[in-house]
């Protein structure tokens, strides 16, 4: 085979620039460990990966991408804030904090808890509000492709949520904006296509 061909480094002799964003994704990976990603069924470690992503195309800061590899960790597994600031220091526990939501589902019904969800990440750092839109611009391709009905109610939301995010990356806050003035105008033309 032609790989036993190839010279593989050694652990001492690769050049690893984001050692630590290695760990995170292992320690996310199985955090989410049989979770799927709705609508696609594939492993739900794709979607924090693919906000990294986002996140990597305006910034090589590693504790942004960091928790934007964690940033549902707290919120869908029983990992705790306590755990990624001993695993990852007080930094990045600090951006996953602010991209944990804070509702429960005692806190009323679901506009009352974006609300209070919206607030939180109102008072966020401008970093964690990059992270925040990236998974928004993540989860709004997602959940429009395939799921025209929710995406109605998804929008809504986040046309109130980019109101608060401001703050955070400009190109990435555009890019949002632009899908979200996309998703209205094509709403828009289906229903005077009726």
């Amino acid at each position: 085979m032609w790989l036993s061909r190839v010279p593989m480094k050694s652990t001492e002799e690769a050049s690893v620039k984001f050692p630590a964003l290695h760990v995170a994704i292992e320690f996310a990976t199985h955090a989410h460990f049989g979770q799927d990603r709705k609508y696609t069924e594939i492993p739900y470690i794709s979607h924090p990966i693919n906000v990294m992503e986002i996140v990597r195309t305006v910034t090589d800061d590693e504790h942004m991408l960091i928790a934007a590899v964690l940033h549902d960790v707290v919120e869908d597994t029983p990992t705790t804030i306590e755990q990624i600031n001993a695993k990852f220091g007080e930094q990045v526990a600090l951006l996953v904090a602010d991209l944990t939501d804070v509702s429960k589902s005692t806190d009323g019904n679901r506009e009352q808890r974006k609300k209070k969800d919206r607030e939180h990440t109102a008072s966020a750092c401008p970093d964690a509000k990059t992270i925040k839109l990236a998974d928004l611009i993540h989860n709004a391709e997602s959940i429009v492709r395939h799921d025209e009905h929710f995406a109605k109610v998804f929008m809504r939301e986040k046309q109130a949520l980019l109101q608060v995010l401001k703050e955070g990356n400009e190109q990435l806050w555009e890019r949002a904006h632009a899908a979200l003035q996309e998703y209205q105008n094509n709403l828009l033309q289906d229903q005077l296509a009726k």
